[in-house]
């Protein structure tokens, strides 16, 4: 049995009205949607998800990466690793288009970041869902950016500040 080829995802952030509507129709009102000096910084309420409570959410254009991170329901809940994902990011004054080119890396904190989606990129890749150059991009992508966070030991901190990013990650 072969992977589902997945189309590609598409966001838009409104960020006057603070909005992220979704390619698939839906969309979400956002508790912080602020832009920083490296990009674009979110934040949501996942009230439909039984173990999160929201969704941090990072947009770095220049690295062509998105972060995420879930933050538990419970406080006591064990954390999710945080997600890396190869982005293709457009924007003007008020709204930044976020294009998923189906690659990442998972970085779950204390332990060794892996490469996560290959199926579903290779299976997007193959049915011509992802084209050439986007896949050439998301492979650039994150390798390089494995690579950087493998020298700073898996931390995603100490890699951010590498880069130039001195907030917090996961924010509080």
């Amino acid at each position: 049995m072969g992977a589902v080829i997945t189309p590609q995802l598409v966001d838009v952030v409104d960020t006057v009205s603070a909005v992220r509507s979704y390619s698939s129709g839906g969309a979400r009102r956002l508790s912080t949607c602020r832009v920083e000096h490296w990009g674009l910084r979110l934040e949501c309420p996942t009230p439909e998800d039984p173990f999160s409570d929201s969704e941090v959410t990072w947009l770095m254009p220049e690295l062509g990466l998105r972060l995420t991170h879930h933050k538990p329901r419970s406080r006591h809940a064990r954390s999710g690793p945080s997600v890396l994902s190869a982005v293709r990011v457009q924007r003007d004054s008020r709204h930044w288009r976020t294009t998923d080119l189906l690659l990442g890396l998972a970085v779950p904190g204390g332990t060794t970041a892996r490469i996560v989606r290959s199926e579903e990129f290779a299976a997007a890749v193959a049915g011509r869902v992802l084209n050439a150059d986007d896949a050439d991009q998301a492979l650039r992508i994150v390798h390089r950016t494995l690579e950087e966070v493998s020298l700073h030991r898996h931390d995603l901190g100490t890699w951010l500040t590498h880069r130039g990013i001195f907030d917090t990650w996961p924010s509080l």
